[in-house]
């Protein structure tokens, strides 16, 4: 805000001056946006995995594998299908309802991304955390 003392003419001079408050008050909504919007954009997925080139891991005696088939049907020990509502009680009669067992996933490469979280999410609700996804020994990155 300006004063003018001298009353000599009824002329205004303009103020060149910027009012940052606005601009400041976006800064702010911004801030307390990305705030709340940066811990929702992080996915929290226990995975049990070994690196790339790590060496080979003892075979437990008794492997549990289980594995998603090209058309979706989950086969476990390829022994067995196993309906997907039922595979918790299977699991649980073949491990003696022991979820501390480490539980091998198998997918074919041509099974979708989400079929395969599907299925480890129901592992997951089963009580199954101990799970780690098998493939093909490739050559040790450099």
């Amino acid at each position: 805000m300006a004063v003018r003392l001298d009353h000599g003419s009824d002329e205004l001079d303009e103020l060149h001056e910027i009012n940052v408050t606005p601009f400041i008050d976006v800064i702010l909504v911004l801030l307390i946006i990305f705030m709340i919007a940066a811990p929702l954009a992080t996915v929290d997925i226990a995975v049990d995995l070994p690196q790339a080139n790590a060496q080979p891991q003892p075979r437990p005696d008794k492997p549990i594998f289980l594995t998603l088939k090209p058309d979706l049907t989950i086969s476990l020990n390829n022994e067995q299908n196993v309906p997907r509502d039922a595979l918790a009680s299977t699991l649980d009669d073949l491990t003696g309802a022991d979820h501390e067992q480490r539980v091998f996933v198998r997918a074919d490469k041509v099974v979708p991304y989400g079929e395969l979280m599907t299925l480890m999410n129901v592992l997951r609700n089963a009580g199954y955390l101990k799970i780690a996804l098998v493939g093909l020994e490739g050559e040790a990155l450099q």
